[in-house]
């Protein structure tokens, strides 16, 4: 089932600190991935140098609308479209989008074939995603790819950064895991929330403890999904229609892959 949400779906909960939720949300990201800035700073110089300075853009599983924000930020004359599933992180994402015209949000499961029909339009120049596809394994993620395609413009891109292993290199990959999980036991003891003390944060708040039962009604405590390479990312969105498709960023354990339609 979809729902495509209005600006004042959440009035009642006006009194929300939106921008504190959003600051603790970045940081605990930032937990599993220092890096994540940089990421975002090359998706938007890659939007640029592609599709210019006021594009139509969806935010494809938007979470608290991270992408959205940087967007905006950058370019005032884009608009965002924020599509997800989630309603804790949705209801972050309206309270603090709620005055902002150039942002809508829907409400939709991407693993449902019909999920692009709750869109407000019918085609996107930039279709931007983060850290949240490899929630899906391969067959779903690849039929998705299509859907995407059929949603970016000619000349139009699509853009994920995410968690993609070689499994070529199994020991280098075990000295990079080894090594980003040292560090990340080090910022845990000096007061960082992993991803479980943040959600038990948002159950205990009393706007948000309603949308947190009802997400983990939905994905549970984590879904078990898919990290093919960027290999396989850049193959299979070039047989689902994309003219060209490579990473243009990567680090140790992500990559940023870009898809020119």
């Amino acid at each position: 089932m979809t729902d495509a949400h209005t600006k004042d779906a959440h009035t009642t909960t006006a009194a929300a600190d939106w921008q504190a939720w959003q600051e603790s949300w970045d940081r605990q990201q930032e937990w599993y991935m220092p890096d994540r800035e940089e990421r975002f700073r090359i998706m938007l110089d890659m939007v640029e140098a592609l599709v210019g300075t006021a594009p139509r853009v969806l935010d494809l599983a938007c979470g608290t609308g991270s992408i959205t924000a940087r967007l905006l930020a950058r370019f005032p004359d884009a608009t965002s479209t924020g599509v997800d599933l989630d309603p804790a992180l949705l209801t972050i994402a309206e309270g603090t989008f709620a005055d902002d015209e150039r942002v809508t949000f829907v409400t939709a499961d991407l693993k449902d074939p019909g999920w692009t029909r709750a869109l407000p339009h019918d085609s996107y120049d930039a279709v931007l995603t983060a850290t949240a596809l490899h929630w899906l394994h391969q067959e779903p993620l690849a039929d998705l790819y299509g859907h995407i395609a059929g949603l970016v413009r000619d000349g139009g891109v699509f853009m994920n950064a995410d968690h993609m292993i070689d499994d070529t290199t199994p020991r280098i990959n075990a000295a990079e895991r080894s090594q980003r999980h040292a560090r990340m036991n080090q910022a845990t003891s000096e007061g960082a929330l992993d991803w479980a003390q943040w959600w038990q944060l948002a159950a205990k708040d009393p706007v948000l403890a309603g949308p947190t039962a009802r997400r983990f009604e939905i994905y549970g405590d984590h879904a078990d999904g898919d990290t093919p390479s960027a290999e396989w990312h850049a193959r299979v969105l070039r047989e689902k229609g994309f003219g060209e498709a490579r990473p243009v960023w990567c680090s140790p354990s992500d990559t940023l892959l870009l898809a020119l339609k």
